[in-house]
C-alpha cells in the first residue's frame, strides 16, 4: 500500500472514472462469441451488416461491413440542449450543422413550446453498441490528437468477428487513455481542443467533451451488459 488516496484534481477524477469503467467493461465482455455479438433481440434491430444488406439510410463504414444509422433528427430529450446552444449564441445554421439536420428543423425545435413525444430508441445488437463506441472514440481521437482530416465515419473497419472487434476497440481505448493522461490544465479548459465534426466539440471546453466520453463508455457498456444477460436467458 502506497498510502496515496484517490486523485482529486479534475483530470485525475475523470481518468480514474475511465479506468474503472474500462476494467468493468473488460470483465463483462469476456468470452463474447460471434453469434451473441450479432444476435438481434427483436425484429428491425440496428446492427452491423454487409454493405449490400444495409437497411438504414445512412449506414456507414469504409469496408464490406457497415453500421446502421437512421435519418438525421434531433431527439426529443435534446430539445433543451438545442435551446441552450441558441441561448449561448450559436447560430441556427451552426446548430443545424451540429445535429446534421436542416435549418428549418432547428427553427421548428426552437419554436416548439409543448411537451415533445418520447423518442423511439432503436433496439440494437452488441455489435452495434460496440461499433458505435469504437467509431466515436476513434473519431474524437483523430480530431483532437490526430491530423484532424479523416472522416470519422471511415476510421473503423467494422467486422463480424467479436474477438477482432474487441481487440481493435481495446487498442483504441489504450491510445485514448495515453493521450488524455498527458493533458495539461490549460488544455482541459481549451474551447475547441477537439474539432470533431459530428458534435458540439469545437464550441466546448475539452473537459466537457472528456466527461461526455466517459458517460458514453459507461452507458453503452451498461446496455451491452444487459444484452449479454438477455442472451444468456433467451431460452
Amino acid at each position: 500500500m502506497s498510502g496515496e488516496g484517490p486523485r482529486t484534481d479534475r483530470l485525475g477524477i475523470l481518468l480514474e472514472q475511465f479506468d474503472q469503467a474500462r476494467e468493468m467493461a473488460e470483465v463483462r465482455l469476456h468470452g463474447l462469441g460471434d453469434e451473441e455479438y450479432l444476435w438481434e433481440p427483436a425484429p428491425g434491430s440496428w446492427s452491423i451488416r454487409r454493405r449490400e444488406e444495409a437497411t438504414t439510410p445512412r449506414a456507414y463504414g469504409p469496408g464490406a461491413w457497415v453500421i446502421d444509422k437512421g435519418a438525421p433528427e434531433i431527439p426529443a430529450n435534446e430539445y433543451a440542449e438545442v435551446s441552450r446552444q441558441a441561448a449561448d449564441g450559436m447560430s441556427v445554421a451552426k446548430i443545424a450543422e451540429d445535429w446534421s439536420v436542416s435549418v428549418e428543423r432547428v427553427e421548428e425545435v426552437l419554436a416548439f413550446t409543448g411537451e415533445p413525444e418520447p423518442d423511439v430508441v432503436p433496439i440494437t445488437t452488441i455489435a452495434w453498441r460496440l461499433g458505435h463506441l469504437h467509431s466515436d472514440f476513434e473519431g474524437r481521437w483523430e480530431w483532437t490528437f490526430g491530423e484532424r482530416r479523416q472522416d470519422p465515419h471511415l476510421l473503423v473497419d467494422f467486422t463480424p468477428s467479436a474477438s477482432l472487434a474487441l481487440e481493435r476497440f481495446w487498442a483504441t481505448l489504450d491510445r485514448h487513455r495515453a493521450s488524455i493522461g498527458a493533458l495539461t490544465e490549460d488544455q482541459l479548459d481549451t474551447v475547441g481542443l477537439s474539432q470533431y465534426p459530428y458534435g458540439s466539440d469545437p464550441d466546448d471546453a475539452y473537459i466537457g467533451t472528456l466527461a461526455n466520453g466517459n458517460l458514453e463508455l459507461i452507458h453503452h457498456m451498461a446496455e451491452i451488459a444487459l444484452l449479454r444477460d438477455l442472451w444468456r436467458a433467451r431460452r
